[in-house]
């Protein structure tokens, strides 16, 4: 969520920026409506993109990393044991 809000405020910011120029007024002018729809969306777009290019790249850093740090441990945070539990022999 952090995260996100971080993103909306930062394009909500360039935005305003770049598309507003007369505080005079309560209401947005056609022409700054306008720009403030195409610079959303524009940013929107790229927003997908990035988030397209993460989402197709995070499996493999995640396979490396868990490569890298050896097998995945067990639900006790012990690496699994091959060895089958003690208990009775009967099934």
């Amino acid at each position: 969520l952090r995260d996100f809000l971080l993103v909306y405020n930062r394009m909500t910011e360039l935005c305003f920026r770049h598309c507003v120029c007369n505080l005079n007024y309560r209401l947005l002018t056609g022409r700054e409506e306008s720009c403030l729809d195409s610079c959303a969306a524009r940013l929107v777009r790229a927003n997908h993109r990035l988030m397209g290019a993460y989402v197709g790249l995070m499996p493999a850093l995640l396979q490396r990393r868990a490569a890298e740090h050896g097998p995945p441990a067990g639900p006790s945070g012990l690496p699994d044991s091959p060895e089958p539990a003690p208990g009775p022999a009967g099934s």
